[in-house]
């Protein structure tokens, strides 16, 4: 997951803030930023869902704060190995305990019947697939 940037410098991921219209707070969005010239770049592996979440909170949006990492699982699991407590714990088992969360959590979905609920967790299984995280 490593990234240069354009002058030259290695990037390094970050959970950070976007402000949207100065009126929304959306935290933990994985960021690449560069420590040379202050550039930054949202995480090409999140970025269509951030897309996706300016676009439904329209173009005059409430005031609130939103936790990215409880939408994107990409961003989910970089909070997670951020965490302190999980220092120690390798970034492979963090995201073998997620999918196995997420499979427990999707056979419980089919076995109430709730296909939308279904749906989204199949949704979040692949944001890990498709996520250079997962790599």
């Amino acid at each position: 997951m490593e990234k240069y940037c354009v002058c030259g410098h290695s990037m390094s991921i970050r959970l950070r803030t976007v402000i949207f219209s100065n009126k929304v707070k959306i935290e933990n969005v994985p960021i690449y930023s560069c420590g040379g010239c202050d550039r930054s770049e949202v995480l090409q592996d999140v970025k269509h869902e951030l897309s996706s979440l300016i676009r439904r909170l329209g173009r005059n949006p409430e005031k609130q704060e939103i936790r990215f990492n409880e939408s994107n699982e990409v961003a989910f699991l970089l909070h997670e190995v951020t965490k302190k407590e999980r220092a120690n714990v390798p970034v492979e088992q963090i995201v073998k305990e997620r999918v196995n969360q997420l499979l427990d959590l999707l056979l419980l979905a089919q076995s109430l019947g709730d296909e939308p609920w279904s749906e989204e967790i199949r949704d979040r299984l692949s944001q890990i697939a498709k996520g250079s995280i997962a790599t």
